[in-house]
């Protein structure tokens, strides 16, 4: 009869410290839970700050393309423009904005910042919103904050132009031939179209590019003059 005594002792002793452990487990269960939440909240803002930056970049892009097609056509400078500058920023923090609150994020601080050398656009964003409540205190108040950047390169480099040939030396003098026009009148047109632009080459990557201002439906696309990715 002690024995058997001794023995429900025991037992009621080792029921507290089983309560015990299964409060201690179920709470670890729950802190990795709320673990879990804050980095897919954490996540979540990264996603929405990486596609706001290559928004804003993409966004560049395309207006570099338009304003290359155009310094081709009059003339103007194209080494800025191969190089990813000498534009304004445009919309392009617009559509920052915009794919952030796509991503359930809202662009935060200097919401989005354009750099140069290399040309580029940093962002930070904030989720909409916060991690919710858990066993740990103050988390249904902390939002996910994320930065990121993207560079816009260039593919192309400006390409000389070719040296003409030069002209044969004649070996006999040439007999003047009668115009019929005394008068001093030239016979001709005065040249060729003198409004008419020479086609432009580039190259890029290797492979030789010609934009031709009388063709710009022939514009290479711009994704093969700049390439736009996430700095590392």
């Amino acid at each position: 009869m002690k024995a058997r005594g001794y023995r429900n002792g025991d037992t009621g002793q080792a029921f507290p410290i089983y309560l015990t452990a299964v409060a201690a487990l179920l709470f670890l269960a729950l802190a990795f839970f709320a673990v879990g939440q804050a980095g897919a909240t954490r996540n979540g803002g990264q996603t929405a700050a990486d596609a706001a930056a290559l928004a804003a970049a993409q966004d560049y892009r395309d207006q570099l393309g338009t304003a290359l097609l155009a310094a081709v056509t009059d003339g103007g400078a194209l080494e800025d423009l191969l190089n990813g500058r000498g534009i304004g920023v445009g919309n392009a923090c617009e559509q920052a904005e915009w794919f952030a609150q796509q991503n359930a994020a809202n662009l935060t601080g200097d919401r989005c910042v354009p750099g140069y050398l290399p040309t580029s656009f940093t962002v930070t964003v904030k989720t909409q919103k916060p991690v919710g409540k858990s066993v740990i205190p103050g988390t249904e108040s902390q939002y996910g904050e994320a930065e990121a950047k993207a560079v816009i390169g260039p593919r192309c480099t400006l390409q000389p132009p070719a040296e003409p040939s030069p002209a044969p030396t004649p070996t006999t003098r040439p007999t003047p031939t009668p115009t019929g026009d005394e008068d001093g009148g030239d016979g001709g047109d005065g040249g060729g179209d003198e409004g008419e632009k020479p086609a432009t080459a580039l190259k890029c990557d290797g492979r030789t590019v010609t934009i031709d201002p009388a063709h710009p439906e022939l514009l290479p696309d711009v994704k093969d003059l700049f390439s736009v990715h996430l700095a590392d």
